[in-house]
């Protein structure tokens, strides 16, 4: 009978050591479980491919022409960018010179002073006579028409380049919209003859599929 009990502590201290070690495999296993589940959490944001932001194509456009496009990766378009500001510029300058000149020589000659004559430089100065009242006035009148075209092409001209300052900034927003668009070759486009039947008549057309 004793011997028995003595049994009975041996086998239910047996059980409880397995008891024991079967909750502490249990506890490292779920604490590796974690460690696991933490690494991969941390590494998931590595692999997940960054959003091509058209806010920051935007922005960037907008603070330094080009720079919108560097970010879209469409480094062609930066030469033409400068090339396209530069060609107005160079027109808006050379306007502004010429609507110098001619304001300057309707001034002199308008202001009845005799010693301001920047007019006389003027090729166009030769034909004249100034003497002659209806000469004069076909002279003047010449004057401010040619001041007037210059300063009018030169306002246009500014208007233009800050319209190109915003188309530029609208091209970095469009291609930063297309710039996940899918274009590989899976893409495909088919079309062929086909027809139809409409209130028991043959309708011939043609057939459009796109593939994805």
């Amino acid at each position: 009978m004793h011997k028995n009990k003595g049994v009975n502590k041996v086998w239910f201290s047996l059980n409880i050591f397995l008891i024991f070690l079967l909750l502490l495999f249990a506890q490292v296993a779920i604490g590796q479980q974690i460690v696991t589940d933490a690494t991969a959490v941390d590494t998931v944001p590595e692999n997940v491919e960054k959003i091509h932001s058209p806010q920051k194509a935007v922005i960037y456009s907008a603070i330094l022409p080009g720079l919108g496009q560097a970010y879209n990766k469409k480094y062609w378009k930066i030469p033409i960018i400068y090339a396209g500001f530069g060609t107005i510029g160079y027109f808006i300058g050379w306007n502004n010179k010429y609507y110098g000149i001619y304001k300057q020589a309707y001034n002199d000659l308008t202001d009845g002073n005799s010693d301001t004559n920047s007019f006389e430089e003027l090729k166009a100065a030769a034909y004249y006579n100034l003497e002659n009242q209806t000469e004069y006035e076909n002279f003047r009148t010449g004057l401010s028409k040619q001041r007037e075209y210059f300063r009018r092409n030169r306002d246009l001209l500014i208007i233009s380049i800050v319209g190109f300052y915003g188309l530029n900034i609208i091209d970095a927003s469009v291609d930063a919209h297309l710039f996940n668009f899918d274009i590989s070759e899976d893409l495909t486009f088919n079309w062929q003859p086909a027809t139809s039947l409409a209130e028991d008549r043959l309708i011939y057309g043609f057939n459009c599929t796109f593939n994805f």
